[in-house]
């Protein structure tokens, strides 16, 4: 079937989903975010998301206390924490990972980047003169444990 003709049955039937369905796209869950609101690295980190096709909710207080409620572990704390379907995401994690979590649906916590390593996604700006430091990003198991997601080198 033509796509022309798939968009009109799919419209026809009112499937709010044909447009993402027709051009082979996949919706994206929204993502939240709680930051400070002064933060630039959360900002650009925030930016990198929406730069990946994500949908941002930005909260500009309440980072510490959704970290605790989201069961990241204090120890992994960053600048920011985030949620996206029943996922937490603490720190500058790379929306590549982001993507990969939710395709592969681990029974884990979520995803964490501890610190604010530079070269990672917000932390890499025209500031910090093309310096990269290796990093990992951690897979966060229900009881707190990690395990390395990915290496960053």
């Amino acid at each position: 079937m033509n796509a022309r003709r798939r968009l009109l049955s799919l419209a026809l039937l009112g499937w709010a989903g044909a447009p993402a369905l027709v051009f082979g796209q996949t919706a994206r869950p929204p993502i939240t975010v709680w930051k400070s609101p002064s933060c630039g690295c959360c900002k650009d980190w925030v930016t990198h998301l929406e730069g990946n096709g994500f949908k941002v909710k930005v909260i500009d207080t309440g980072n510490t206390s959704a970290r605790a409620r989201l069961g990241i572990p204090a120890a992994l704390g960053s600048c920011h924490t985030a949620e996206v379907a029943g996922y937490a995401l603490e720190g500058h994690v790379p929306a590549r990972e982001i993507l990969r979590l939710l395709k592969d649906r681990p029974a884990a916590t979520g995803l964490a980047v501890p610190g604010m390593p530079v070269g990672s996604p917000g932390m890499d700006g025209p500031d910090y003169g093309g310096q990269r430091d290796p990093y990992d990003v951690l897979l966060v198991q229900k009881n707190g444990s990690t395990r390395a997601y990915q290496s960053y080198r």
